[in-house]
């Protein structure tokens, strides 16, 4: 493994578990020869301060100011400054779990297949009750519409796929992130990629553990974040979204119709059936998986209302964008 890998891990208030993911990071650093660069966006919980301790005891560790604090420009930023001696990039999520041969594994898989990029399966874990039930609907097809890497159903070429490894110079062929968008922001680059000619290959051959939003409210606010950045995504480029981000873009209208209730109780149809659908398939999802997302079958139908945040909420950012697009283009 002699091409110079840099590992780069965007930070905002992470000072519960940088600490740790620098320690298993390291291990990793050393097997691989590579650099470690922390881009903090401007942390307040004494982030940068552990970060800084690490860097004193090791040159394989580097830290630097992200001004834009979000993680595109963070990785941006990243390549920009030590990407010129680099063959990989290797994206960390601070608030992830990776198993501890992660980074040498996808070196190894991009080697072997000479592929531009290489995205991993993700699954998501809970903790408390609603946590939980977040965690069994974004692995199941109810809340993520079968993706593959949110299902991890085997390995080989894909369209889109959680943002593991990159060839530095296939990231800079395309310009890197487009740092307008703060959400969908790796599927927008993964079109360019592909249109690029570049291959984006899903492995089966390692992963990474997220632990989703814990509250109603953090969840639809994320969402709505995804439904507004798949919008911006699908106007810029001029495509067609697939079937399973088609289905979604009902719900905000079939809520809306149900206002119309007032004057005849038929247009409340849709609404019962989705939320009748949703909590049927979140039982399903929960019987299915149970135990492993530690899901109990008394609460199951949470899968189902978390579900229903989940799509109410891209629905709503999505039209929003588009209702918001006009005002936009006029301000420019």
């Amino acid at each position: 493994m002699s091409e110079h890998t840099l590992i780069v891990v965007p930070t905002l208030n992470e000072a519960r578990h940088i600490g740790d993911l620098l320690a298993a990071l390291l291990i990793e650093a050393e097997a691989l020869d590579a650099s470690i660069v922390v881009a903090d966006g401007g942390s307040t919980d004494g982030t940068p301060d552990i970060v800084a301790k690490w860097a004193l005891q090791t040159p394989r560790v580097r830290l630097i100011h992200n001004p834009l604090r979000i993680q595109s420009g963070a990785i941006n930023l990243v390549v920009a400054e030590f990407g010129d001696s680099a063959s990989y990039l290797i994206r960390i999520d601070a608030h992830g779990a990776y198993p501890p041969d992660y980074c040498r594994t996808l070196v190894a898989e991009a080697q072997e297949r000479g592929v531009a990029s290489v995205v991993v399966p993700m699954t998501t874990v809970g903790v408390a009750a609603f946590q939980r039930a977040v965690a069994t609907a974004q692995n199941s097809a109810i809340g993520t519409g079968g993706s593959a890497h949110r299902t991890g159903k085997g390995h080989g070429p894909v369209d889109h796929g959680h943002h593991a490894l990159m060839r530095v110079d296939a990231f800079r062929g395309v310009g890197g992130y487009d740092q307008s968008f703060q959400f969908n922001e790796d599927a927008e680059l993964d079109y360019r990629l592909r249109q690029a000619g570049g291959t984006i290959w899903l492995t089966d051959r390692t992963g990474m553990t997220y632990y989703p939003r814990s509250t109603a409210a953090g969840l639809f606010r994320q969402y709505f974040g995804y439904g507004g950045g798949r919008a911006r995504n699908i106007l810029k480029h001029r495509v067609m979204p697939r079937l399973r981000q088609l289905a979604p873009l009902a719900i905000l209208p079939v809520v809306l119709l149900a206002a119309l209730s007032i004057w005849h109780w038929g247009f409340l149809v849709p609404l019962a059936l989705w939320g009748i659908g949703c909590i049927a398939l979140g039982i399903h999802a929960a019987r299915q998986h149970y135990p492993e997302y530690g899901m109990s079958m008394r609460l199951s139908p949470l899968v189902g209302v978390a579900a229903m945040i989940m799509h109410l909420a891209w629905s709503s950012g999505f039209w929003a964008h588009v209702a918001q697009r006009p005002f936009r283009r006029r301000m420019v």
